[in-house]
C-alpha cells in the first residue's frame, strides 16, 4: 500500500516538473529584444531536396543584442536560407552581403513590452492550472488507497507533502514569470 502512495506522489512530482519544463520552453519563445539564436531553431531550408533545420547548414551567432548572424558553410546555401526566412514569417527581414545574412531587431514598443507581459503571465496561468490538476489527480489517488484500506494519518501525510509540492511549484512559475516579465522591460 505504502508502495502505491509513494506512488502517487512521485508521480505528482514528475507531473509538476514537467509542467514547469514546460513552462520554460514557452517562456523561451517568447522574444524580449534581444537576439537569441534558436530564434530561427524552427526554420527548416531546402538543403539538395531535404528539409533541414537552418543550424545544420550555417552557423547561427548573436554578435550582438539586437542581430542575428547566419554563416552559411556552402554559398550556394544563402539564398535558400534567406528564402526559408522569409516564408518561416517571423517578422524579421534577412539582409545578406554576399558572405553572411544578417537579422536585425527592431527595439520593442512600450505597448508591445506590454502584449509579450501579458502573453508570460497567461502561459504561467496556464503552467499553474496544470500544477493543480496535477495535485488534485494526485490526492483523488490517495483518497481512492485511503478507501482500500490505507490509514488516515499516512493519508493526511501524502496529502501534505502533495500540498507542499505544489506550492513550491506554483512559486517557482511566479518566478519565472517575474524574471521573464523583468527581461523584457527592460530597456
Amino acid at each position: 500500500m505504502t508502495e502505491l502512495l509513494e506512488e502517487a506522489v512521485s508521480g505528482a512530482s514528475a507531473g509538476m516538473k514537467k509542467a514547469i519544463s514546460h513552462l520554460e520552453s514557452e517562456l523561451q519563445k517568447i522574444r524580449a529584444g534581444k537576439a537569441a539564436p534558436n530564434m530561427v531553431d524552427g526554420i527548416n531550408v531546402d538543403y539538395y531536396g531535404t528539409p533541414t533545420p537552418v543550424n545544420q547548414v550555417a552557423n547561427v551567432a548573436t554578435p550582438d543584442a539586437r542581430t542575428i548572424s547566419i554563416q552559411p558553410w556552402e554559398k550556394s546555401m544563402i539564398a535558400p536560407i534567406e528564402r526559408a526566412i522569409m516564408m518561416a514569417n517571423i517578422g524579421l527581414t534577412p539582409q545578406n552581403d554576399g558572405e553572411v545574412i544578417r537579422l536585425f531587431l527592431p527595439p520593442l514598443t512600450e505597448e508591445r513590452r506590454k502584449e509579450l507581459v501579458k502573453k508570460v503571465y497567461a502561459e504561467g496561468e496556464t503552467a499553474k492550472i496544470a500544477v493543480r490538476g496535477t495535485r488534485r489527480d494526485a490526492i483523488e489517488a490517495i483518497k481512492k488507497l485511503q478507501k482500500d484500506g490505507l490509514s488516515e494519518d499516512a493519508a493526511k501525510e501524502a496529502e501534505g507533502r502533495v500540498q507542499g509540492l505544489t506550492d513550491k511549484n506554483i512559486e517557482k512559475v511566479d518566478a519565472a514569470c517575474k524574471d521573464r516579465e523583468k527581461e523584457i522591460m527592460t530597456v
